[in-house]
């Protein structure tokens, strides 16, 4: 019998952090709004999702200060806009910076719903929502 892979393309995906403690402490927080927690912990290492460990979080292997990428962001998958408003405020509340409250992105397509932060480490993160209640014309 073949195991059948879950529908996202990306197996997993891990980014820097300087403070290794308090970026477990946030992203646990946050990422609990959309039924996510801490799935695999090895020391230095945590890996976040709700099945899969798919969001690690962890200090650079090569020792030096952690950057941010230029152009990258990590959006999260939220189940419904309630998700994704709980997203935004457990990460407002967690020390992130605002990027973009919640709403309707029709520049993304009219199912589109979603808002941006940046987590402690500068990252830019988001929840979004394809809400399929909304007419894709």
């Amino acid at each position: 019998m073949e195991n059948t892979p879950p529908a996202t393309i990306m197996s997993h995906v891990s980014i820097g952090t300087d403070d290794f403690g308090e970026s477990v402490e946030f992203y646990s927080k946050v990422l609990a709004t959309l039924g996510a927690q801490v799935i695999m912990k090895e020391p230095g290492a945590a890996a976040f999702g709700r099945q899969f460990p798919e969001f690690w979080v962890q200090p650079p292997l090569d020792g030096k200060a952690s950057t941010v990428g230029n152009g990258s962001h990590f959006a999260f998958f939220a189940r419904n806009r309630e998700e994704v408003h709980a997203f935004y405020r457990a990460a407002l509340e967690a020390g992130a910076a605002e990027e973009g409250e919640p709403g309707p992105r029709p520049q993304y397509g009219q199912q589109y719903y979603g808002c941006f932060v940046r987590d402690p480490n500068g990252h830019k993160l988001e929840a979004t929502f394809w809400d399929e209640t909304q007419d894709s014309a």
